[in-house]
């Protein structure tokens, strides 16, 4: 039998939202993830443009060189990945927008 997880195994992760919420307030608001199966962890994703996921990038202090980037969806999606501790949680920034149809580069 494995060991249940109670509400409170989340509050890392909660906490620095709340944080986040008072922090920067005039940033656009992610997609948020919150999962017990890493109860350490906070994920925000943004769809909205990588504009956005810059602005948060910034906001939290996260150094350019610590992105990643990939495609995927069959070279359809553009994906920018960074990660830092943010109020003790491990928060994941993920960015999501569509590959230029129009000629351009990746």
């Amino acid at each position: 039998m494995t060991d249940t997880l109670t509400f409170d195994s989340l509050t890392v992760p909660m906490q620095a939202l709340r944080l986040l919420a008072v922090d920067f307030p005039h940033l656009p608001v992610p997609d948020i993830d919150l999962t017990r199966i890493y109860p350490d962890r906070l994920t925000l994703c943004f769809h909205d443009g990588l504009d956005v996921f810059e602005a948060w990038r910034e906001a939290l202090g996260v150094p350019p060189d610590a992105v990643t980037y990939a495609v995927q969806s069959e070279g359809k999606t553009r994906v920018l990945k960074a990660s830092t501790v943010y109020a003790g949680a491990e928060v994941h920034l993920r960015g999501f927008t569509d590959v230029a149809t129009d000629g351009g580069t990746a």
